[in-house]
């Protein structure tokens, strides 16, 4: 696991290598075990390197092919490559190092652009051809590694992060409205290639961009998610067999592709406590981490599992670790996680995904996550509602997902940055493309390659990775989803959603995890907007800066400030709509306020 960044000039000049550097700078906490850079006439390459695999100096990037002076940075683990390399090996590829870092450079240069098809992992990369004097970049199918661009008629700049594209400079810092209107509808998910600024743009997942330094571009998507039924259909027992082997076969990859130990983020709930309890008859010492947090007050929700975290690692006889953090700590931390935000993030478990990298990366370079089962294995709440909900799908997707309607968001914004209802348009396009059977196939399938990317998915890279940690995620496992996307949804729906993993988990797992009802990561001092946090967010949406800024329109602002938790100030996944325009702000003034000076 890395951070990656460069530029390529369509100038004629050479690489800007100060820019570089400030880039590879800001991405340095993603990779603190080595940093390395590479020039060549119009490209230059920065790269901290984060060793997980091949431990030794011959891992270091950027990583050049002596056969074909290919240049390479990557981030990510490509889980079958020891398959690859095999595979290259029988073909004359040679290799100097163990690493997946070489396996993907001699891929390229046996298969060309069309190695991304053969890659299973999580991965952004950026390779320089010269023969072909062009830059290829790439990311994996679920969007699970970050890559933002910034382009203009002199240079395309490329960086994990979208905060290190702006320590390079020279990027245009104004808001997006598509993007505002995206952000405060979908709960903070701008799809991508957009992002809240309309100066930097993000490769979706499953393409790749190549480039040359005369401004020639190619984009390329290489991969569908197929969401119809297979023929002859199988029963149910060969779909839950299927699914326990997929698993395990995922389980074994994400474990075994590593030469340092690999833990478990260990919640309590069903998806996590199935990855220990699926591990545990052969990983020895197996680390496993939980973390609650303190209760507002006697009336407030329990805000920690620790009863079914206990459990699980007690069954299974783990190296068990939990941390209760107190409200005080939260409020605390908030100013460091919104300065680590790549991009704006509404969900309050941000500020825990931070609290719990920071712990965890104390002990392990690697973890294990739960992320992906509820969406994959529809094991949401309001999967069902929309089921059963007449109409047309946007309206049955949007009553049950969306934030806030067209109306509201309009009364909300400046009408300086009005746009048409682009969010409806998106979704009505999603939910009408081919190779999905039905609505509930259609729905599924955008939240895995479309949603996931930009609010769980995106979290569990950008704040574990800011403490060094790498995050991996089983159950997106290109062929456990591409499995769980061809059931027929009744299926999934079943025993209130997620019924396959729950047929896999019933004899491993303790029935009280199994059948508990699903939790969510709750965060009390984020979840009730009162005392310091409501002063915090007050403060900010009466600041100068937030005035003169001009997004929000004043009455509606000063209406979420004199009523904070009215029942209708709450979106339809119960966030605090002033939150919302709060976070926007702080972050606003942090990364590109803070740029500026």
């Amino acid at each position: 696991m890395c951070g990656i960044c460069g530029e390529l000039r369509f100038d004629g000049q050479a690489a800007d290598l100060p820019a570089v550097e400030r880039m590879r700078d800001a991405l340095k906490p993603r990779g603190p075990d080595h940093a390395g850079q590479w020039h060549g006439g119009p490209v230059a390459f920065g790269h901290t390197r984060l060793s997980i695999i091949d431990l030794s100096q011959a891992g270091d990037q950027p990583m050049r092919d002596a056969d074909t002076g290919c240049v390479l940075v990557f981030n990510g683990v490509i889980y079958n490559y020891r398959a690859l390399r095999g595979e290259l090996g029988k073909l004359g590829r040679r290799f100097v190092s163990s690493g997946d870092t070489e396996v993907l450079l001699k891929a390229y240069a046996q298969w060309g652009e069309d190695c991304v098809r053969r890659l299973d992992g999580m991965f952004a990369f950026a390779l320089w051809d010269p023969r072909r004097q062009s830059l290829l970049l790439a990311r994996d199918r679920f969007g699970m590694k970050p890559l933002y661009l910034a382009q203009d008629g002199t240079r395309l700049r490329f960086a994990s992060s979208l905060p290190a594209l702006l320590a390079a400079g020279g990027v245009d810092t104004a808001i997006d409205p598509v993007a505002l209107h995206h952000l405060f509808s979908l709960h903070a998910v701008v799809p991508a290639p957009r992002t809240i600024l309309r100066g930097v743009r993000k490769l979706e997942p499953a393409h790749t961009l190549r480039v040359q330094p005369d401004g020639m571009r190619w984009l390329a998507r290489y991969w569908e998610l197929n969401a119809t039924r297979p023929d002859p259909l199988p029963s149910e027992r060969e779909w839950i067999d299927a699914t326990r082997d997929t698993l395990q076969a995922a389980l074994d990859s994400h474990v075994h592709a590593a030469d340092v130990p690999v833990g478990v983020l260990l919640s309590g709930g069903l998806d996590s406590s199935l990855l220990v309890g699926m591990l545990a008859g052969e990983a020895r010492n197996l680390r496993t981490y939980s973390i609650g947090f303190e209760s507002l007050d006697a009336d407030t929700e329990k805000a920690d599992e620790f009863e079914y975290s206990d459990l699980v690692a007690q069954t299974f006889g783990t190296r068990h670790h939990k941390l209760s953090i107190p409200n005080s700590a939260v409020l605390d931390r908030l100013p460091q996680t919104i300065a680590r935000m790549t991009e704006p993030m509404f969900s309050h478990d941000v500020v825990a995904f931070d609290l719990l990298a920071e712990w965890v990366s104390g002990d392990v370079k690697a973890v294990l996550a739960g992320q992906g089962a509820d969406e994959v294995f529809a094991g949401y709440f309001w999967y069902p509602r929309m089921q059963a909900e007449a109409g047309l799908p946007v309206e049955r997707f949007s009553q049950h997902y969306v934030d806030r309607d067209h109306a509201e968001w309009l009364r909300f914004i400046d009408p300086a940055h009005h746009v048409p209802d682009l969010t409806r348009e998106f979704l009505e396009s999603a939910l009408q493309r081919p190779q999905g059977d039905s609505f509930l196939d259609q729905v599924l399938r955008l939240d895995v390659t479309t949603l996931i990317v930009d609010d769980p998915v995106k979290r569990v890279d950008n704040l574990p990775m800011a403490h060094a940690l790498e995050l991996r995620v089983p159950f997106l496992d290109r062929a456990l989803v591409e499995l769980a996307a061809r059931m027929p949804p009744e299926l999934r729906l079943q025993a209130g959603g997620k019924f396959p993993l729950k047929a896999v988990a019933r004899g491993v797992l303790p029935d009280a995890v199994i059948d508990r009802p699903k939790g969510y990561f709750p965060v009390p001092a984020l979840k009730h907007v009162r005392g310091p946090f409501l002063a915090r967010m007050r403060e900010l949406l009466e600041s100068r800066a937030c005035r003169e800024r001009g997004l929000y329109q004043r009455g509606f602002v000063d209406a979420l400030l004199a009523a904070p938790e009215a029942p209708a100030h709450f979106t339809r996944i119960q966030g605090s709509k002033l939150w919302h325009a709060a976070l926007l702000e702080w972050w606003l003034q942090i990364h590109v306020d803070g740029a500026a000076h």
